[in-house]
C-alpha cells in the first residue's frame, strides 16, 4: 500500500508541476509583451528578469493563495485524489489550447473551474464551498475591471507629468522604469500564480495521509484534525516550475496582446506593468487566485483607452472577454469529462 501511495503521490506531483509549467508558459507573453514591443528590453533579457523574479517571490511572499485553493474550495476529506489528477489535467489541456490558438487565458479560471467541475461529477455538488467559489470568483471578475481603470487613470496622469517633455526624453525614460516594473510584476505574479501548484500538491498530500507539521516522516495521519501546512520543498518545487514555464516564452499570445489591440508604447507599457503589480500583489496578500492574463490585458487596454477609445481595437478585446467567459464552464466540463474517462478505464 505505502509503494502504491509513493507512486500516485509522484504522479500527481509531476502533473501538478505541468500545470505550473503551462502557467507559466500561458502568462509569460503577457508578463513581458509591453517590455518588448516598447523596445525597453530584448525578449530573452526581460523573459530571464522575470523569471528570476517569479521564483523570488514565490518563495519569500507568502503562501495565502496556497491555503484557499487547498482548503476553500473544498475540504480534503471530500475529494478524491482521481478528482485532483482530473481537474489538474483539464486545466493543463485548457491552458495548451489556448496558448496554441494564442488567445490569452486565465489559469486561475481553469484551475478553478476544474477543481469544482471534478467534484460536482465525484462528490456532488454540496461538496462545493460555494461561499468562497462565489468570493473568488467577485474577486476574479473585479480586478481586470480595477485594471482598466487604473490603466486609463495611470496613464492619462503620466502623459500630464511628461506633457513638456521631449517625446525621445519621455520614451527613454519610461523604458528605464520600465524594467522596474518588470521586477515588480514578476515578484507580484509569482506570490500568487505559483501558489496554485502549491495548494493543491499540499491538499493532495493531505489526502495521502502524508503530512502533518507535527508529525513529518510519519507515513500515514488520520484525515480528521489535519492542518493545512506547505513544505519548503512544495513551494521549491511549484516556484522552478513556474519560472520554467514563464522563461520557455509565449510568443504567439505576445503577437495579440502587442499588436492586435493597439501599437502599445513606453506609456502603456510602464502604466500597465505598474497597476497590475499592484493589483496581483494586493490580492494575493488577502489569499485570492487571480488572473495574472485578464489584469495585465486590461489594464493594457486601459492604457491604450487614456489617449482615445477609438485607438484601441475593440473587437480584439471582445475576443479574449468572451475566452474568459468560457474558461471556467470550458474547464470544469473537461475535468468532468476526464474523471468519468479515468473511473471507466483506469
Amino acid at each position: 500500500m505505502e509503494d502504491h501511495a509513493l507512486i500516485i503521490v509522484l504522479g500527481l506531483i509531476a502533473i501538478i508541476l505541468l500545470f505550473e509549467f503551462s502557467n507559466g508558459l500561458n502568462d509569460s507573453a503577457t508578463l513581458v509583451v509591453t517590455s518588448v514591443i516598447t523596445g525597453a528590453m530584448e525578449p530573452r533579457k526581460v523573459l530571464l528578469i522575470i523569471a528570476c523574479f517569479e521564483l523570488i517571490g514565490a518563495l519569500f511572499l507568502g503562501t495565502a493563495v496556497a491555503h484557499t485553493l487547498g482548503k476553500g474550495i473544498v475540504s480534503p476529506q471530500d475529494i478524491s485524489l482521481a478528482a485532483i489528477f482530473s481537474a489538474i489535467i483539464g486545466a493543463i489541456l485548457w491552458n495548451l489550447g489556448n496558448w496554441f490558438f494564442g488567445m490569452p487565458s486565465s489559469s486561475s479560471h481553469a484551475l478553478i473551474g476544474g477543481l469544482v467541475g471534478a467534484v460536482v461529477m465525484g462528490s456532488g455538488v454540496h461538496m462545493v464551498h460555494w461561499t468562497m467559489v462565489l468570493e473568488v470568483l467577485g474577486i476574479l471578475i473585479l480586478t481586470p475591471v480595477l485594471g482598466l481603470i487604473a490603466g486609463h487613470y495611470a496613464t492619462k496622469k503620466i502623459l500630464a507629468l511628461f506633457e513638456n517633455f521631449k517625446p525621445t526624453r519621455a520614451n527613454y525614460i519610461l523604458k528605464r522604469l520600465q524594467i522596474l516594473t518588470s521586477i515588480t510584476l514578476g515578484l507580484s505574479h509569482g506570490s500568487n500564480d505559483a501558489q496554485k501548484g502549491m495548494g493543491i500538491i499540499s491538499l493532495a498530500l493531505i489526502i495521502l495521509h502524508k503530512i502533518s507539521p507535527e508529525t513529518i516522516g510519519k507515513i500515514y495521519q488520520p484525515l480528521p484534525g489535519y492542518v493545512f501546512y506547505v513544505p519548503l520543498w512544495v513551494i521549491l518545487a511549484c516556484s522552478l516550475a513556474l519560472a520554467l514555464g514563464v522563461s520557455s516564452g509565449g510568443w504567439r499570445i505576445m503577437k495579440t496582446l502587442g499588436t492586435k489591440l493597439y501599437k502599445v508604447r513606453p506609456i502603456h507599457g510602464f502604466s500597465a506593468q505598474a497597476c497590475s503589480s499592484i493589483i496581483i500583489y494586493l490580492s494575493s496578500c488577502f489569499g485570492f487566485p487571480v488572473s495574472t492574463t485578464q489584469i495585465v490585458s486590461s489594464s493594457i487596454l486601459g492604457a491604450g483607452s487614456a489617449q482615445g477609445f477609438g485607438a484601441v481595437r475593440w473587437g480584439v478585446g471582445r475576443q479574449i472577454f468572451f475566452t474568459w467567459i468560457i474558461t471556467i464552464p470550458g474547464a470544469a466540463i473537461l475535468s468532468a469529462l476526464i474523471l468519468v474517462i479515468i473511473r471507466r478505464w483506469i
